[in-house]
């Protein structure tokens, strides 16, 4: 693609070509991009464990920047972002709804993706009026089953990784299917695609506070969230190790107002191996 069809009438349309920005509120300078069309409700994304600018797939973000502003950051600790990771959800929670409102933004769209998702359903309790729709995906309840296993499966994958040469997020994002593997291969093709402007990798404390927030929200009691009345989009594959696909169900089931779309054949990243299918349900519920 070319810098003309990447930037049309000064909006940026794709996200290798995003660039990274700063904002500073609550003592903290937090970095973002920022792309789609200036109009209509943003799409804030929130992101997974260990997960930077750079490891969002551009094909979700180009795809629903095609219809919708899209804006993702680290939060408080990660990658370029000033302070200190937080070692709670809700922390972490506090920290995204700082800098949302630093970008002069009151009222926004969330697609949280495993911890983020986790922390999208804090802030839509937290701070209701500033939501109208989320979109869950790969995530579950605090209290959900397995969640707290994340720290044994991170740790066992990582490993994995190291003595096969290969990247922990192949283990704990796909299935071992040869689709999950073609899958996998073909995601993490798509993160190397952007070669400038790269953010900062993840610190190891940063990563494991991230760890023990997760812990500690699988070691909390169940909320109760029929509250929440906004309208949930809840995606998964139907094979997720990291955070089990029976949560995203869990969710659906008790949220008042939600949907479930489940992936065949896909594991924690199925959104990122059915890529276009996501992007097309995503838009339309975004749109409705």
């Amino acid at each position: 693609m070319n810098d003309s069809q990447e930037v049309r009438d000064g909006v940026v349309t794709s996200y290798t070509n995003a660039p990274t920005r700063t904002v500073t509120a609550g003592g903290v300078t937090f970095a973002y991009r920022d792309l789609g069309p200036r109009s209509g409700v943003p799409v804030v994304f929130l992101n997974h464990l260990y997960g930077v600018l750079d490891n969002w797939d551009p094909r979700v973000v180009d795809g629903i920047a095609a219809k919708r502003r899209v804006i993702t950051f680290d939060n408080r600790g990660v990658g370029a972002s000033t302070g200190s990771t937080p070692r709670t959800i809700q922390g972490m929670a506090q920290d995204a709804v700082t800098f949302i409102r630093a970008l002069g933004l009151e009222y926004v769209d969330i697609h949280g993706f495993s911890m983020g998702g986790m922390i999208a359903q804090v802030i839509v309790q937290t701070d209701p009026q500033l939501v109208r729709k989320l979109i869950l995906t790969g995530t579950g309840p605090a209290g959900g089953e397995g969640i707290k296993n994340v720290t044994v499966l991170s740790h066992l994958d990582t490993a994995r990784a190291l003595l096969t040469f290969q990247d922990p997020k192949q283990f704990l994002f796909f299935t071992r299917a040869a689709g999950g593997r073609r899958a996998g291969k073909e995601f993490l093709a798509r993160l190397k695609e952007r070669t400038a402007d790269r953010d900062e990798a993840m610190s190891p404390i940063a990563y494991n506070n991230q760890l023990k927030a997760i812990h500690r929200w699988g070691l909390e009691q169940p909320q109760d969230l029929s509250g929440i009345t906004q309208p949930v989009l809840v995606a998964n594959g139907d094979s997720d190790r990291m955070v089990p696909s029976r949560n995203s169900a869990d969710l659906a089931r008790r949220l008042p107002n939600a949907e479930l779309v489940i992936y065949p054949d896909a594991g924690h990243g199925g959104i990122f191996q059915f890529h276009r299918q996501f992007v097309e349900t995503a838009v339309e519920f975004l749109e409705r």
